[in-house]
């Protein structure tokens, strides 16, 4: 026996097993969902059930609260269809989303971009391209069957510009990481890795209004790649970046960003620092990033919001934005950066 999931307003269904989460079983069948981290701990899944019963697997109470659930919101990516279920989600892409495929990649080069950040530079093969949308990304696959997740830091146009296809990812060093520890301490070129991809629903959605990119740490690499895709696109909305770190360094594209700036009129950068040291030399703004949007819109009415980073950092912009500047709750597109450390405390 199967259930039938319908996703309204935009009437699209699929079919989901009596075992299998409903975010599983719409990326198996093409079904957009929106999604983040498929552990029950962003979420960004989240969305309301319209009718039928759905039962819960292990999530974050800040992913989806007691009171949440009693009021009709599901988590997609660990709730699972005990009935046919209608849910209700403005976020479902249009039918032939791109295909994921598992593939190898080589290791072309890994570059330094500040002491804990590293660009890995992905060869991939010329026979079988990715298609991604700018702000998805892909999954690693470990030895061991685990998964890492990373964001595509280059648009889909830039694939092929040197020739073979390349992806470009910045991998933060998490000490004690599985993963980001081989890649700072033992990965070499040339190293053969297993991706698959692309995944999430985090991308530039078609719309008049003037938006406002959010970005703190590593959560650059998605934006970065939509930035490159406006300016290849020819996209000229209204932009303002907001880009934060603890230091100076941690903003480690910085010149990129403002090179783009300088030719792409319609965007504006506003950096903004937490805890600079006297020997930073830092004179830009500081304190938390999504407060310093706060203190330039008090009105996010008519914007569309593009989020990524720390969960912690998504979540207050997602509250703020909302309660204070009267951000549209469905304009506010996100990609939160969970750790295996989040992961591990649903």
């Amino acid at each position: 026996m199967t259930y039938t999931i319908t996703v309204q307003p935009s009437g699209r269904s699929f079919e989901a097993e009596p075992a299998e989460t409903m975010l599983a079983a719409g990326i198996r069948q093409g079904i957009g969902l929106p999604y983040g981290c498929k552990d029950g701990a962003c979420g960004s899944c989240k969305c309301k059930k319209i009718s039928g019963t759905v039962t819960h697997g292990p999530h974050q109470d800040k992913a989806l609260s007691a009171q949440e659930e009693a009021d009709g919101y599901v988590l997609t990516c660990c709730g699972t269809a005990t009935s046919d279920v209608v849910l209700e989600s403005r976020q479902v892409t249009h039918a032939g989303a791109f295909p994921i495929k598992k593939m190898p990649a080589r290791v072309a080069t890994l570059e330094k971009l500040s002491p804990d950040v590293v660009r890995l530079k992905l060869q991939l093969p010329a026979n079988d391209i990715i298609q991604y949308h700018a702000g998805q990304y892909v999954e690693f696959i470990l030895r061991d069957g685990a998964r890492r997740s990373y964001s595509m830091a280059n648009a889909p146009h830039t694939l092929i510009e040197s020739g073979a296809p390349m992806v470009d990812l910045h991998i933060r060093h998490m000490p004690g990481g599985k993963f980001t520890d081989h890649v700072f301490g033992a990965m070499k070129e040339k190293e053969i890795l297993r991706i698959e991809g692309p995944y999430g629903s985090f991308h530039l959605q078609e719309s008049p209004k003037p938006i406002v990119l959010l970005a703190s740490g590593t959560g650059f690499a998605p934006i970065k790649a939509i930035i490159e895709h406006m300016q290849f696109m020819g996209i000229t909305r209204e932009a303002v970046l907001y880009w934060g770190g603890r230091r100076p360094h941690d903003l480690y594209m910085d010149e990129w960003v403002k090179a783009r700036c300088a030719e792409m009129p319609h965007l504006k950068y506003v950096p903004v620092v937490s805890d600079a040291l006297a020997e930073d030399g830092w004179s830009g703004r500081t304190g938390f990033v999504h407060l310093a949007v706060l203190q330039d819109f008090a009105d996010l009415s008519g914007h569309q919001v593009y989020a990524c980073g720390a969960p912690i950092v998504v979540d207050s912009a997602r509250k703020d934005f909302v309660e204070k500047a009267g951000l549209p709750e469905h304009e506010f597109f996100a990609d939160a950066f969970t750790s295996e450390a989040d992961k591990l405390s649903v």
